[in-house]
């Protein structure tokens, strides 16, 4: 009677527990399908990726270019977007905290990132490496030079712990770093005399120098500070948005490889192939899988091309900042570099 009666007891209690049981917390894309806008967090200090350009009042670069890359997977349109304006030191708790969807803010990845702050990284779309720039009229040549200086930097960066490694590493203790909350501030400490010298990652420091009215007032060191690979990040633990988003990010390095660009994607949706067409919405897709369209990449090239078509836009030859692509790991991987999609089949 007494094993009878425990049992009674837990079955009742487990059917109560289940009946009050709080409802799982839906999916990020379904709140950004309902709402019809996408909130991306983003710079607006970062040439080249994310930056205000004075000249349009106009958000633009790689970064910006992505946000508008996940609106159009999400949404169909690029400009069903609302760039929500981080540093770097509050990007992580924007996202964490539902101020914005994603994050494409020029960041590093790190095993930390990821298991302190909750966050689940995308795919690597740009690998980098941490620099030092100078006034040409400084004379430093090394980072052994700086003794006794300052070096500015971004308050809640990778940075800030690279800096720290590599002074304890050379046994270098004489160096002050002095932080700011955005990169264009850290620019103009460098050119106002508050620093020796500015450091962050090297493509920040060929765009800053690239777009200042005289390039050749500053240089950048040969010596860097490690690794320093950018992709966008989500909050952790939601599958279903991590995995549309993954995945756009690897269709826009596929597109690339294929040859599929904005001024010809109507013509390679009549391509034979048949993994080609699945890939655009012509014929099946995965985008039922993913609860978006069928053609959901065949718009986001539609709307800002491959990556190949981002890359010259933002960073291209014809452009301030310009970083060649060739012999980089940034080049995709049938051309030697590092990008590189799973298959679509």
């Amino acid at each position: 009677m007494r094993v009878r009666s425990n049992i009674g007891y837990f079955c009742a209690a487990l059917a109560l527990g289940l009946a009050v049981a709080p409802a799982a917390r839906a999916s990020v894309l379904d709140d950004v399908k309902q709402r019809g806008v996408l909130n991306c967090a983003t710079s607006d200090g970062n040439p080249g990726f994310a930056y205000l350009n004075p000249k349009t009042s106009k958000l633009e670069g790689l970064d910006i270019d992505l946000c508008r890359a996940m609106a159009s997977a999400v949404l169909g349109s690029p400009d069903k977007v609302n760039f929500v304006i981080v540093t770097g030191k509050s990007r992580f708790t924007a996202v964490t905290t539902g101020q914005a969807d994603v994050g494409f803010t020029s960041t590093t990845v790190y095993p930390v990132r990821e298991s302190a702050i909750a966050v689940d990284f995308l795919p690597i779309y740009f690998y980098d490496a941490g620099g030092f720039m100078v006034t040409t009229s400084s004379g430093v040549d090394t980072v052994k030079d700086l003794a006794g200086g300052t070096i500015c930097t971004g308050q809640g960066t990778a940075t800030e712990v690279a800096l720290a490694n590599l002074f304890k590493s050379q046994n270098i203790t004489n160096i002050k770093v002095l932080t700011f909350d955005s990169n264009d501030k850290v620019f103009a400490a460098l050119g106002g005399g508050r620093c020796n010298a500015m450091a962050t990652d090297k493509t920040a420091l060929a765009s800053w120098r690239g777009s200042s009215p005289k390039p050749e007032d500053y240089k950048i060191l040969r010596e860097g500070t490690g690794k320093s690979p950018f992709a966008g990040f989500v909050a952790a633990n939601d599958s279903k948005w991590r995995n549309l988003l993954r995945w756009t990010v690897f269709g826009l390095f596929q597109a690339e490889e294929w040859g599929i660009t904005t001024a010809n994607l109507d013509e390679m949706k009549k391509s034979p192939d048949p993994v080609i067409r699945k890939f655009l919405g012509v014929e099946g897709g995965m985008g039922e899988d993913f609860h978006v369209s069928n053609s959901f990449m065949a718009d986001v090239i539609k709307a800002v091309g491959n990556y190949g078509e981002m890359y010259d836009r933002n960073l291209g030859p014809k452009t301030p900042y310009y970083m060649d692509r060739t012999g980089t790991p940034n080049a995709s991987w049938v051309s030697g570099g590092l990008l590189y999609s799973p298959p679509w089949e």
